[in-house]
């Protein structure tokens, strides 16, 4: 099951972290750190700083560097208005796999539908109920 729990995260780790950002600017330790407390244990703190860099590069998060007390300044990450519309569009996406993957697991009984999430009809980048930061826009 790791293999395949690796590959899926793999698919879905920048918008967890642009999640994570949504809520507070943070430094790289301060979002590994908020991954293991929600769960995320075997994400490795140099996959995070790999992936810091390309959204960086991709001018989803601005950086801020300030001063620390040991070492060299900590890069503080915040999310900027391409990265909020880069995760509502995960979330939207998320959405859409979440209820049709949900449809193939529930057990088959005739003549029910399990119900989707709003939206969930949609293809993903047509939802007008895309959630932002965790709350419906």
């Amino acid at each position: 099951m790791a293999t395949q729990m690796t590959e899926m995260l793999k698919g879905t780790l920048e918008g967890i972290v642009l999640a994570i950002l949504a809520e507070r600017s943070a430094y790289g330790y301060e979002i590994t750190a908020s991954l293991r407390e929600r769960g995320f244990d075997d994400i490795a703190e140099g996959t995070i700083y790999a992936l810091l860099v390309r959204i960086e590069q991709k001018g989803l998060v601005s950086v801020e560097k300030v001063p620390s007390e040991k070492g060299p300044p900590r890069k503080v990450y915040s999310l900027g208005d391409a990265g909020r519309a880069r995760l509502a569009e995960f979330w939207e996406s998320w959405d859409f796999l979440a209820a049709h993957i949900d449809a193939l697991r529930a057990p088959a009984n005739p003549g029910t539908q399990p119900t989707p999430a709003p939206g969930a009809n949609s293809a993903p980048g047509t939802n007008p109920d895309v959630r932002t930061n965790g709350v419906h826009a």
